[in-house]
């Protein structure tokens, strides 16, 4: 029995370097961090179907080395894509897919996991203070001091029009504090297997510190679109927030969605069945989006742009993407 076990961690430990091309799990600001549950209550029912020591958690994920991206590129080389089809777990495609950037809006998705997993949709929230952004061009809502409104409208609101106040909301209300909430999403990043990421808010703002990569913001993707709440908001075209001023009267805040693709002002390749995702945009991440799409043939996939130039290098970067899950 000792024996055995030796040999199921061993191959537990196999698994993991396969997967994240490192020698180890390295936390916040550099420092080897020992994580009793790598990969969380998500992986449970895989580990007990645990036969033999070369079956691992990683057979769930699709997984890819360094040696197997692609060379850096200068003119590129704060870029990077991914494509991955999610039914045969295998890479289709992948550039600089481990090379760590800034996510922007994309960060949203981590909130959204964090508060489906930690709040009820249908819980109200009391603002006692207004949510103040310092960044030039910052997306808010119309929420302010004394509103009520609810987890799910403000869910919504965050991931239909990226409104950073709304994540901030969100976050406040699961652990007190912006700062103690980052906290909570290092913590799930690593239980995901996410080790090259490091937030420092809810929002995606710029911070220096703040980033990720396209590989880790798959497993992140991954993860929650298993909620079908989340997959039925992130393909919304439009969203009306309703809630209550502080005078108790009802405030409709209509809102369309960042994904050009589902406003039809980028077209969606054919044979293409378009679920939805998250943008991202800033001044230093440049533009950004993960998608989960179908083929024809009922095959998932989930795709990842990082640090497009423009808005129009985005969706043709995308599309490029996409058009290689119908061949």
């Amino acid at each position: 029995m000792k024996k055995r076990s030796i040999l199921c961690c061993f191959g537990f430990l196999l698994t993991i370097c396969i997967l994240t091309g490192c020698h180890g799990f390295h936390g916040l600001q550099g420092v080897t961090t020992t994580i009793k549950q790598p990969f969380g209550e998500y992986y449970a029912k895989s580990r007990q179907k645990i036969s033999t020591p070369a079956k691992g958690m990683a057979e769930d994920l699709a997984v890819l080395s360094k040696e197997e991206e692609k060379a850096f590129d200068l003119e590129t080389k704060d870029y990077a894509d991914l494509l991955i089809n999610d039914t045969k777990n295998e890479v289709i495609t992948s550039y600089h897919c481990f090379k760590k950037l800034y996510p922007a809006s994309i960060t949203k998705i981590m909130t959204a996991l964090l508060t489906l997993e930690n709040a009820n949709l249908s819980d109200e929230i009391v603002l006692d203070h207004d949510i103040v952004m310092t960044e030039d061009g910052a997306v808010i809502s119309t929420l302010t001091k004394g509103d009520t409104v609810t987890v799910e409208q403000v869910l919504r609101t965050m991931l239909v029009k990226s409104a950073n106040d709304c994540a901030v909301i969100l976050a406040e209300h699961i652990a007190g504090s912006t700062e103690k909430f980052a906290k909570l999403m290092n913590q799930r990043a690593l239980e995901l297997g996410a080790t090259s990421t490091h937030f420092v808010n809810a929002n995606g703002l710029h911070d220096d510190d703040h980033y990720t990569t396209a590989y880790d913001l798959y497993l992140i993707f991954k993860k929650v679109v298993e909620y079908d709440v989340f997959v039925d908001i992130v393909s919304m075209k439009d969203n009306t927030m309703t809630y209550k001023n502080r005078f108790g009267q009802d405030i409709n805040e209509y809102m369309q969605s960042t994904n050009y693709f589902l406003l039809n002002e980028y077209p969606v390749p054919k044979g293409v069945v378009m679920y939805g995702g998250k943008t991202g945009t800033t001044s230093v991440a440049k533009s950004c989006l993960i998608l989960m799409t179908e083929n024809e043939e009922g095959e998932r996939f989930f795709s990842v742009v990082l640090g497009a130039k423009t808005k129009g290098d985005l969706y043709n970067s995308m599309a490029h993407l996409l058009e290689k899950t119908t061949k």
